[in-house]
């Protein structure tokens, strides 16, 4: 049924209900990302959101009375998770900070002025901050967390060093609340989201026997079923039995677990290649790029190659006051080189913004299908783009 907005004006401002809702009646439907195939359409109940996202109050560590700030555009789930859910189940105060542009120094003001005790965003937000003067915040803010793709190791430090606090990761989806994540007072283990949060009974699952691994793709285990998770996908039966075949429930994330059950994301399973024959991590890569101090942002995926099938290509988005010259990639890759495993070298190099989707997640899949459009039939280089060949000290 398609109702429209302006009707409404129409209606009677009295409520009546034609009936008992019940917890297992639809209360919202969000669109995924869609940051490697078109976004899906997701159905929660009037208990899996509400009640779900206890586990996500806990990961962020909300307080009563807490002032929590959220970066997050309405329409998407995390704003929901961070907005609306958590704190309202923490009797906490959320904190809406409205802006036309994003302006990192203006946001740390915010932070001040409003007495931030918790503050989440996502990790794009995270990598401008720390581009920002971070000793402008003073005020005791006591949980800072970050979602909505893995938080680099050179993000985590730098907040690290101004603010005295750890940065958390957390790892969750459109379909669910927070599963995985570093929750407060716990050990944090550099590199790693964390231990999975209650009420979710996680699995790494081997993709070809199907069976629970050290390594797979991050699952849920439907004998444990959370309360948290989706009814399904509205309207998509197919891909809906997809995502919940062989008694799990499919994230499409791979990920890997410790002695002591700490999961360290991998990559989603689409993202994951391989190259000369060895499987390559592109969030590996990514987070040795940052550490660089040229660059800003780093998208890591595969390039056709007649050799190795394919070689790591970079994308970069350069910090301020670097240019995009022969010299900076030489850097950058000789960087790389010097921090990684030979079969995990940059090979290739292009200096360009990155596509994203609205919520600011970074669409592989395009740069993917680019490279394959450039790179499939040919070795022809484009503008902006430099290779090993360019630069024989680095072939030594």
């Amino acid at each position: 049924m398609e109702l429209s907005y302006r009707d409404a004006y129409d209606s009677s401002p009295d409520f009546e209900p034609d009936g008992p809702t019940q917890a297992s009646d639809p209360l919202l439907l969000y669109f995924t990302s869609g940051t490697t195939a078109k976004p899906k359409l997701v159905e929660h109940t009037h208990a899996s959101y509400p009640v779900g996202h206890l586990s996500t109050m806990f990961w962020i560590g909300l307080q009563p009375g807490d002032v929590h700030l959220n970066i997050s555009s309405p329409g998407w789930a995390k704003h929901a998770w961070s907005n609306v859910f958590a704190p309202w189940n923490a009797e906490a105060t959320v904190l809406i900070y409205n802006y036309a542009r994003f302006d990192a120094t203006a946001l740390l003001d915010q932070l001040v002025r409003c007495n931030v005790a918790s503050f989440c965003a996502p990790p794009t937000v995270w990598r401008m901050l720390i581009q920002a003067d971070l000793s402008k915040v003073k005020v005791p803010v006591r949980e800072v967390v970050g979602a909505g793709e893995p938080l680099n190791p050179e993000v985590i430090e730098k907040v690290k060093q101004h603010w005295g606090l750890t940065l958390r990761d957390g790892f969750g989806q459109t379909e669910t609340t927070a599963q995985i994540g570093n929750s407060p007072s716990q050990q944090v283990k550099p590199g790693s989201m964390g231990r999975p949060l209650p009420g979710y009974v996680v699995e790494l699952v081997d993709p070809i026997t199907g069976q629970p691994a050290e390594e797979g793709e991050i699952c849920l285990d439907l004998a444990h079923r959370p309360v948290a998770l989706m009814t399904g996908y509205r309207d998509d039966n197919e891909r809906t039995s997809e995502a919940m075949r062989g008694g799990y429930y499919h994230t499409g994330d791979v990920g890997s677990r410790d002695a002591d059950g700490y999961v360290t994301y991998v990559g989603r399973t689409d993202d994951v290649f391989k190259a000369s024959d060895y499987r390559i991590s592109p969030f590996e890569l990514e987070s040795v790029l940052i550490e660089h101090e040229a660059v800003v942002e780093a998208a890591v995926v595969p390039s056709p190659d007649p050799i190795r099938l394919a070689v790591p290509k970079a994308y970069v988005v350069l910090a301020a006051g670097f240019s995009p010259t022969a010299e900076t990639a030489e850097s950058i890759m000789r960087f790389a080189r010097e921090q990684l495993a030979p079969y995990k070298r940059i090979r290739r190099l292009e200096f360009a913004e990155l596509p994203k989707t609205i919520s600011g997640k970074i669409r592989r899949v395009e740069l993917r299908g680019r490279e394959r459009d450039v790179h499939g039939d040919s070795d022809t280089k484009v503008d902006g783009e430099f290779t090993e060949d360019d630069f024989p000290s680095l072939k030594s």
